[in-house]
């Protein structure tokens, strides 16, 4: 995946934007570390409907926690891409939605349904965090302006609009929401890595604990 514009102009934006601050965006709410996952929540880890990053048979699986509209989540994206990059087919991400931000989040989350049913997830996915300080600013964004900008990177707009109001997005939309909530998860991004909670939370952190699970498998 080629994505060498989206990662410097991210990694710009996160040395503008963050500097020494925490990466979390947090939920509204009372503070809350992510719950360890028990056997019973596992199930709320990973759907089989949810996008994937990265080769489906990989032995190492981070779930993410992801909020289209979350700045966090875009200056985490080119870690994580870099992280896929290092390690190769050994490891996938799987993104779960988390829309934490409303109506922005919510129908950003539907364009990127409708580019997963279009077959252009990922390009769309790049164009829509790239662009995100533009419609996300506010937390509600100008109509239309979302599917304009998925549209530069070759969403059918037009076919979108019907898609996005599909029930099956609806059923997803409802199940990650609840699996959010099964899981304890309360920040964005928030990592799982083969099942186990990114923990204390961090860049160098979670390359360690990928790193470790790539080594495990391969032993």
């Amino acid at each position: 995946m080629n994505r060498r514009g989206l990662i410097l102009s991210v990694l710009a934006f996160g040395v503008a934007g963050f500097g020494g601050a925490t990466w979390y965006v947090t939920r509204p709410g009372p503070e809350a570390e992510a719950a360890r996952v028990s056997p019973e929540q596992s199930d709320a880890l990973i759907r089989p409907y949810s996008p994937v990053l990265g080769p489906e048979d990989a032995a190492v699986t981070i779930v993410e926690f992801f909020d289209p509209a979350c700045e966090a989540c875009r200056a985490f994206f080119p870690v994580v891409d870099d992280i896929m990059a290092e390690h190769g087919d050994a490891v996938r991400v799987i993104i779960r939605y988390t829309p934490f931000h409303g109506q922005a989040s919510e129908e950003a989350i539907r364009v990127l349904e409708a580019a997963r049913m279009q077959g252009v997830f990922e390009p769309v996915l790049e164009a829509v965090l790239r662009e995100q300080p533009r419609w996300a600013s506010h937390g509600a964004p100008e109509p239309g302006l979302i599917l304009e900008i998925a549209a530069t990177a070759g969403l059918d707009a037009e076919a979108a609009r019907t898609q996005m109001l599909a029930p099956g997005v609806m059923a997803i939309l409802n199940q990650d929401r609840a699996d959010v909530e099964a899981v304890g998860v309360r920040r964005t991004p928030t990592f799982f890595v083969n099942g186990k909670p990114l923990d204390p939370f961090g860049e160098s952190e979670l390359r360690s604990l990928v790193a470790a699970e790539v080594a495990a498998a391969q032993r």
